[in-house]
């Protein structure tokens, strides 16, 4: 009866870029006490669940009153009585409340918060934290950030079409040696942008990186390695990695690819990431084609084997099936995972299990509009995927889930692993 779900409220609140989002709280008959905040993207892949947003005047359209009444008054009173411990009956019954392939009824947002919420509650009333609940007590590996620190693309305002540009710190022996580096690299690069671009260069994107004047790929991977060797690391103890995002500059009316000034067909792009991985400790790409380019990344998997990974978002869109398709067809080496992306923690907990069984990759993702909630931290933990991208080691919403890795390190004392470089072995 304890962990039987008593209480299930909605509220509408605000995300990183001032939007408003679903906040759930679920209250257990134990008294656990589960709040979770749905996140929101600026880059959609096409095949995303679908957030129920307000329309009309009230913030430019964006508001949730539908999501939070639809929580409110259909979602909260289906689930109340049920055993949160049996998190995956609860995500059936709202996947059977919905009744769409797209949660287009209740929406992704919705969804995904209650989800969260029931998960949390159910450890609180356990008396443990959710990584532990989630993982057992094999749960005892943190992650290897990949913090965006230069932005592009849509989520910032310059003219780099890559959108992320991330450091790697893989040279450390614990997580908190990693969170150091990053740290030193990120104000490294600090001055670095403001004594070469001026002031205005470091103010900063979506995500917490800088948004620097530049304008082609390899200005930006040049200013990246000054800061990192700057900063005293070498590039054996920090990689990169990029996202590319590339749906977001690719013209579907000519097919090319906009990216440094030029227009670039499908195989002069694969040759562009086959000469920067060269000249750069580049040891992953993300999303390099469209996300109907499936030939494509398979391509360039072919020629990076061995040098680096190539990365599914927009074309596997934590959805099980597209995962499999990619991974049975040689695309990719491993897949971002972004609960919010197909609505429900069940279907991206089966995502997860089925990357790390292929000998795949799962890479715990936050999106770009954000908040304080924490959940993905222990996500990352929980199933020892030894990869998390929650942007760079600033703004509250990114530091939030810094420190709540930090937290864990601290609660499992010796028993806490950090892979380093050993992540990236195939």
């Amino acid at each position: 009866m304890d962990f039987d779900i008593a209480y299930v409220k909605g509220l509408q609140v605000l995300d990183s870029r001032g939007n408003p989002t679903v906040e759930a709280l679920v209250i257990t008959e134990g008294g656990g006490y589960g709040r979770a905040i749905a996140p929101a993207g600026a880059s959609k892949g096409a095949w995303e669940a679908v957030e129920l947003r307000d329309g009309g005047k009230d913030y430019r359209g964006k508001g949730v009153r539908k999501a939070v009444d639809m929580l409110n008054k259909v979602v909260g009173p289906a689930i109340a009585g049920m055993d949160s411990t049996r998190y995956r009956d609860v995500d059936r019954k709202i996947m059977e409340l919905d009744g769409t392939p797209n949660f287009s009824r209740i929406g992704g947002n919705t969804a995904v918060v209650t989800s969260l919420a029931v998960i949390k509650a159910a450890a609180d009333t356990e008396g443990i934290p959710l990584f532990e609940f989630l993982g057992g007590r094999r749960a005892t590996m943190l992650p290897v950030p990949l913090m965006n620190i230069i932005n592009g693309g849509a989520h910032a305002g310059n003219d780099l079409s890559i959108q992320e540009f991330m450091i790697v710190p893989v040279g450390a022996d614990t997580f908190t040696e990693a969170l150091k580096i990053a740290v030193e690299i990120y104000a490294e690069l600090k001055k670095i942008l403001r004594g070469e671009y001026g002031k205005n260069a470091v103010n900063v994107g979506d995500e917490g990186g800088f948004a620097p004047p530049l304008r082609k790929t390899r200005e930006a991977l040049e200013v990246l390695m000054k800061a990192v060797k700057g900063a005293g690391y070498s590039e054996g103890e920090v990689y990169i990695a990029l996202d590319a995002a590339a749906t977001q500059f690719h013209d579907p009316k000519t097919g090319k690819y906009l990216i440094d000034g030029e227009e670039l067909k499908s195989e002069e792009l694969l040759e562009l990431y086959l000469s920067i991985v060269d000249e750069y400790p580049i040891v992953s790409i993300e999303d390099p084609f469209t996300e109907e380019g499936g030939e494509w990344f398979i391509q360039l998997r072919k020629a990076l084997s061995g040098k680096a990974f190539v990365i599914g978002d927009d074309i596997t869109v934590t959805n099980l099936e597209r995962t499999k398709k990619s991974v049975e067809e040689g695309a990719i080496d491993g897949a971002i995972i972004k609960v919010n992306q197909i609505g429900l923690f069940t279907l991206a907990e089966e995502v997860i299990e089925y990357l790390l069984q292929a000998g795949r990759k799962a890479i715990i993702s936050h999106r770009s509009g954000e908040s304080e909630d924490a959940t993905i931290a222990h996500i990352a933990v929980a199933y020892r995927t030894g990869l998390i991208k929650t942007g760079a080691p600033a703004r509250g919403e990114r530091t939030a889930k810094y420190n709540e890795l930090l937290r864990i390190e601290d609660y499992l004392s010796g028993d806490a692993e950090f892979p380093g470089k050993n992540v990236f072995l195939r």
